[in-house]
């Protein structure tokens, strides 16, 4: 076969493509990927959407993010998910921030400890002139825009 030396050898392997040795000698389809699955999801510098969940069967979704727990209290990092989660010509957008991945729930609805967790909330609904950011008080200590 090939005469390589080892170095070069681990080199080449080191450096293909993980998909090529996975699938080597494969011969079947995949099925795409699900919808929410990572490879599909929004992340900036600081933040990932961990999963979207659709409300019933509206085919509105909220959007669950990961921060940073190094960076939950810079607003600069909401903001930059937001813009990019929320184009500024969507009709209905909600996003849901948490800084600890363990609390971030696998249903729209939340339980009382993924609720005291939640650092942040987005909420862009057009058709009923709803447009808010609200934060926790551990991210804005003001008790007038606090939760």
């Amino acid at each position: 076969m090939y005469k390589l030396l080892p170095s070069v050898l681990l080199f080449l392997i080191l450096t293909m493509p993980y998909s090529v040795i996975a699938h080597e000698g494969e011969d079947h389809a995949h099925d795409e990927p699900a919808a929410g699955s990572s490879s599909q999801l929004e992340s900036g510098n600081g933040w990932r959407v961990i999963r979207s969940l659709e409300i019933g069967t509206s085919g509105k979704f909220v959007h669950m993010v990961h921060i940073d727990h190094s960076v939950y209290t810079d607003k600069t990092i909401y903001s930059a998910a937001i813009n990019r989660i929320c184009p500024s010509d969507t009709e209905f957008c909600r996003i849901r921030f948490w800084s600890q991945e363990r609390f971030i729930p696998e249903k729209v609805s939340l339980t009382t400890e993924q609720n005291k967790q939640l650092k942040a909330e987005y909420l862009v609904n057009k058709t009923a002139g709803t447009h808010q950011l609200r934060w926790s008080c551990s991210v804005d200590p003001d008790k007038k825009h606090c939760f």
